[in-house]
């Protein structure tokens, strides 16, 4: 018996953004779904415009699983997280354990094929990037999306996650930016008007 998806099943439980005020709670189920959609989106856009070879079905299966230790450690901050070198060091120590945790759930004869999905060590570099850029882009749109309900709590983090974005290499991110995000700056009217 493995107890695997029971845990994963709880990561409808765990709130995104702890220290924040939201206009909207976000819990890690959600966000990992549009983690997914938006690597998918990155590997099509990577591949189509500039010449990559990766698998968008891989980078969205790769995505849903991203978070899946904080189902263990919970969603630290990352002010809390980043605060200096030694905690942060020690939380992906904390991770590292979290994430061997669940791999030893897995059965036996599977755990190589989710090894690469729960584990950080074992992942594909190339979906660990895009995955990274992908969870960006979604703490950026969850910015937008406070900010146009009135909610000034995430001011500071938009700031931080725009000055990331626009130093990631990645040529699909600022694709994807370019295309896809000023929407989220409109409200439900405007968006069914441009259709």
């Amino acid at each position: 018996m493995s107890h695997l998806f029971a845990h994963l099943a709880r990561m409808k439980l765990i709130q995104r953004w702890p220290l924040m005020y939201n206009v909207r709670s976000e819990n890690v189920q959600e966000h990992s779904l549009q983690v997914a959609m938006v690597a998918h989106s990155l590997a099509i856009i990577a591949n189509h415009k500039f010449g990559k070879s990766l698998s968008p079905d891989r980078a969205a299966t790769v995505a849903i699983f991203h978070d899946a230790s904080e189902i263990i450690t919970g969603d630290l901050p990352t002010p809390v997280k980043y605060f200096n070198k030694e905690i942060e060091a020690e939380y992906k120590k904390i991770e590292a354990i979290a994430e061997n945790r669940l791999l030893e759930m897995v059965p036996e004869e599977f755990k190589q094929e989710y090894a690469s999905l729960l584990t950080s060590e074992n992942a594909d570099i190339d979906y660990k990037v895009l995955v990274k850029s992908a969870d960006t882009i979604c703490a950026y749109l969850k910015c937008l999306e406070e900010d146009r309900a009135g909610n000034s709590e995430f001011n500071t983090a938009r700031k931080r996650l725009e000055q990331s974005l626009s130093n990631n290499p990645d040529p699909a991110v600022q694709y994807f930016i370019d295309c896809f995000v000023p929407s989220f700056k409109l409200n439900l009217d405007d968006i069914n008007q441009l259709l």
